[in-house]
């Protein structure tokens, strides 16, 4: 990977404070793989975010590997078909690039699923979102807030466009079309993408899962769909979680924060934004506000939390043990660190505490 040999384990655990150092508890603080157990056994159903299909790739390869007679169905849907197959019962946990939304009733419709307890929004992955470019002959491309958003509003058209010159002064910039791709799914990736464009960029529409029609551009079902949509188009640009663009070998534009400071994406950037993250859940449902316009130094703004989305109380014993067990796991410092290398952040060292203690309560 690009930067994997640049982050070594030590900086990403210590000097960026991503997992906890000199921790007393000897339960995480390891890089071996999970503890295995004889008596754990049965299929976790699970669905959602395609943005955290690799990590959970990874993760049930190594917690397979431990518990052989247990196993973990994840389907890769999107973060809405994910959420909607929770509240109507037919998976464990659900993955979604946002929690639970007020305004569409789901904290209320998940809380009747669970039936004697509560959903609870539990953060996993920190996913940055990467603008990947198609552009020959254009590297290191520059592209502040307001010209992101007039180019996915199908406003600016051409990559010579003034917009795009007075952030790139130095490029050589070709009037090649531009083609804008977008999620064609109902995706917490497109949700959060646009939760930035409305807070730094007057983006006209109503952040959400589905991708304003009004915009137009071009659609792509999933994360990998539009990375290779973009990857097989000259002139296109698209925006897919980190470990997509790095899969795929895509170039990755430099992104301005509320600071002017336009910022290359790597875990660490990503992960000054996610520090300062607020928690607005109540309990241990660890819902979070991310301030997109972040001026913090160095600090790449567009990022993604990616939850599990599960019952606090509530699921058979059998599913709720093994959904117990997966998600003690991932939140390890030896699940954590697991992600490195695949294009996503760990969780900051402080987050990480509290999803520890919410996965404790679950029964």
């Amino acid at each position: 990977m690009k930067y994997a040999g640049r982050l070594t384990a030590a900086t990403l655990i210590c000097a960026s404070s991503l997992v906890a150092c000199g921790t007393d508890d000897n339960t995480s603080g390891t890089s071996a793989p999970p503890p295995g157990s004889s008596g754990l056994s049965g299929t976790i159903n699970a669905a959602g975010s395609s943005a955290q299909a690799n990590a959970i790739d990874e993760w049930k390869k190594n917690f397979q590997q431990a518990n052989p007679k247990a196993s973990l169905n994840y389907q890769p849907s999107g973060s809405g078909a994910g959420v909607q197959a929770f509240i109507q019962g037919t998976v464990a946990f659900a993955g979604s690039d946002s929690a639970l939304k007020d305004d569409k009733g789901e904290p209320a419709q998940a809380d009747a699923r669970c039936k004697t307890g509560k959903a609870i929004n539990l953060p996993m992955v920190t996913g940055p979102v990467a603008v990947v470019y198609n552009l020959p002959g254009v590297e290191g491309l520059r592209l502040s807030p307001a010209t992101i958003g007039g180019i996915f509003d199908s406003k600016i058209t051409k990559w010579d466009d003034a917009a795009i010159k007075a952030d790139n002064p130095q490029a050589a910039l070709p009037s090649t079309p531009i083609q804008a791709f977008h999620r064609s799914d109902e995706s917490g990736t497109s949700d959060n993408f646009t939760k930035f464009l409305a807070k730094t960029a007057g983006w006209p529409y109503e952040p959400a899962k589905a991708w304003p029609a009004a915009a137009k551009g071009q659609g792509a079902k999933g994360s990998d769909s539009v990375a290779q949509a973009v990857r097989n188009t000259p002139g296109a640009i698209g925006y897919a979680e980190f470990s997509y663009a790095e899969n795929s070998g895509l170039a990755t534009a430099r992104v301005a924060n509320g600071a002017g400071e336009f910022v290359e994406l790597t875990p660490e950037s990503a992960s000054k934004t996610v520090e300062a993250a607020e928690v607005v859940g109540q309990g241990n449902d660890l819902k979070l506000s991310i301030d997109y316009a972040t001026k913090a130094a160095g600090a790449y703004p567009i990022v993604l939390v990616t939850y599990e989305i599960t019952c606090e109380k509530g699921l058979p014993a059998q599913e709720a043990e093994l959904v117990k067990s997966f998600l003690t796991y991932t939140a390890s410092d030896a699940g954590q660190q697991a992600l490195t290398d695949l294009g996503y952040a760990p969780l900051p060292a402080t987050l990480l505490s509290k999803v520890r203690t919410a996965i404790e309560a679950i029964s």
